[in-house]
């Protein structure tokens, strides 16, 4: 820390257009406790030491903690010295803090998700659960949804091998998981409370549903972790069908929230500073 201004930093590639130094530098600014955020760029073609360094150089610097993206959200936990819960429950971090006794790793995509569905939902039980995409995203939602009386989840991945761990990596956990063929997929959407897009499609870049549409029935909420656009194609079908909606942009402001917290060692009011942090960036 120099100044009182608290270092902060992303680690990652392709970041250079990351909304997280808004969320975290309003926030600072907001509660008091200012901070830079600076986007420590992998690039195209970065040497194999580039993490280990990276995160050394960060600590030697004095930053308070980095968040870390893809490529690095599993490679990152072998340069730690303390793995919270979530991080080592998920086997993959997005935030590290650093402090006197060592670096700690978390996962507040994990925590971030937990908190804006109970923010979102209430009580309500996830119940019967349809994922698509069981990536890096898709694991921590995964998890999270353990913590919110999930039934069973269902997941379908393009990568049988990367469903087929996750499912097996679940079921280590005590939970009860699946893994769905193209050939069961409508008929399992139609037996499920709620329905997960982990995947890339419906991002402006790749359009698109990624739900079969003769898969509507009587679900009752869905969640797409794409916030560009917020409203995707597949969010605004669920409208159409009545069901109550979670949007990645919630899910990137409650993880950012999440991961302020464990840097800044403090406590913050989401649901009374969203509306605030929304009017700052213009909208959604």
């Amino acid at each position: 820390m120099k100044n009182n201004v608290t270092k902060l930093g992303l680690i990652g590639k392709n970041i250079l257009k990351s909304t997280s130094p808004r969320l975290h530098v309003f926030l600072g600014e907001t509660l008091g406790m200012p901070c830079t955020y600076e986007l420590l760029e992998a690039g195209d073609d970065f040497p194999e030491d580039f993490l280990q360094q990276r995160i050394a150089r960060c600590a030697s610097e004095g930053y308070a903690g980095t968040n870390v993206t893809f490529p690095f959200k599993q490679k990152a936990l072998g340069f730690v010295d303390h793995k919270a819960q979530s991080a080592a429950l998920v086997g993959a971090t997005n935030t590290l803090v650093f402090r006197d006794n060592g670096i700690t790793a978390s996962n507040t995509d994990f925590s971030g998700f937990a908190r804006a569905y109970r923010e979102n939902f209430g009580r309500q039980p996830a119940g019967k659960v349809l994922m698509l995409g069981a990536g890096g995203v898709g694991r921590a939602i995964a998890f999270a949804l353990t913590q919110l009386q999930l039934d069973t989840l269902y997941i379908f991945d393009t990568s049988t091998a990367q469903a087929d761990d996750l499912v097996s990596s679940l079921q280590a956990a005590g939970a009860k998981a699946e893994v769905v063929t193209q050939e069961r997929l409508v008929d399992t959407m139609r037996s499920c409370q709620g329905l997960v897009n982990a995947t890339p499609i419906g991002h402006y870049k790749t359009p698109g549903q990624p739900f079969p549409e003769d898969g509507w029935a009587q679900q009752q909420w869905a969640f797409d972790a794409v916030y560009t656009p917020i409203e995707t194609e597949f969010l605004l079908q669920a409208k159409q069908h009545d069901l109550s909606i979670l949007t990645g942009f919630q899910l990137f402001f409650y993880q950012g929230i999440d991961a302020f917290e464990l840097f800044m060692d403090t406590r913050v009011d989401a649901k009374a500073i969203q509306p605030a942090f929304i009017a700052h960036i213009g909208g959604i």
